[in-house]
């Protein structure tokens, strides 16, 4: 028998073919989204159970964030004795980038694996078969709502990981220079622009679905028994991450534009 001609190679070819098949979930996927039938109260349990298993280390990550980043930034700006610039570098930071990037790398460690092994054991014992069989359509079911969830859940943790930063950025500032709560919220905000807010938003929702519909993909397509669920759960987190970067770079040139 003649073996298979590869149109590049193997591994250019193999990429090809997985780029396909993701573009073909994706579409697969707004369909399902705009059917009749949705999936309410399971997709109100897992933007229930995103919150509630990232609500405690997104919390001390963002603390720990404004407060640390604050104590970095504080012996540069004290050289050029612009100290009292310091609220806002930091504020602008934390809203424009830090508050969705971390938050995102979080919840693709957390949410994304769990995600991609959940999906992942289901299809290796043939769950996801048997509901086929039951008439109950698991696209819906399971990817839909588990997207949805995601695209809406972690803007809201971005903006509490925000609020947790800025809790660390008022501690350091206090602490080193005796400032009340309202003067500096006056310093803070003061150069924050409703594009920076709308930027943020847009990164927390891109973030947020890139993280779900790369933990559905992978997770749904897993296969070869335990090891396909360790694999999928992996792979979920390692790709999550990478798009999460590419996003990124994307999101603040088209920003840039407009300043």
């Amino acid at each position: 028998m003649r073996s298979r001609q590869n149109l590049f190679s193997p591994k250019i070819d193999n990429w090809l073919i997985g780029f396909k098949d993701g573009a073909d979930f994706v579409v697969m996927f707004f369909k399902e989204t705009f059917s009749r039938d949705f999936e309410f109260k399971e997709f109100v349990n897992q933007c229930y159970r995103i919150g509630n298993s990232s609500l405690l280390l997104i919390s001390l990550t963002g603390f720990v964030t404004g407060f640390v980043f604050t104590k970095q930034s504080r012996p540069s700006l004290e050289t050029f004795g612009a100290t009292s610039w310091l609220p806002s570098l930091v504020t602008i930071a934390i809203i424009r980038a830090l508050a969705p990037l971390v938050t995102s790398l979080i919840c693709a460690g957390k949410v994304g694996s769990s995600i991609g092994a959940e999906l992942g054991s289901m299809k290796v014992t043939e769950q996801i078969d048997a509901m086929e069989v039951s008439a109950v359509n698991p696209v819906r079911f399971l990817v839909v709502t588990r997207v949805l969830a995601s695209t809406v859940t972690i803007p809201l943790l971005s903006f509490y990981c925000a609020l947790m930063a800025m809790a660390g950025v008022f501690l350091n500032v206090t602490t080193n220079e005796d400032t009340s709560f309202s003067a500096f919220l006056e310093q803070a905000f003061n150069n924050i622009i409703f594009l920076d807010l709308w930027t943020a938003i847009i990164k927390a929702v891109s973030y947020g679905f890139t993280i779900g519909i790369v933990g559905c993909y992978k997770g749904y397509n897993a296969s070869n028994g335990t090891l396909g669920v360790g694999k999928a759960a992996n792979a979920s987190v390692v790709m999550s991450m990478f798009l999460i970067f590419i996003e990124e770079v994307f999101i603040v040139q088209v920003t840039n534009w407009f300043r």
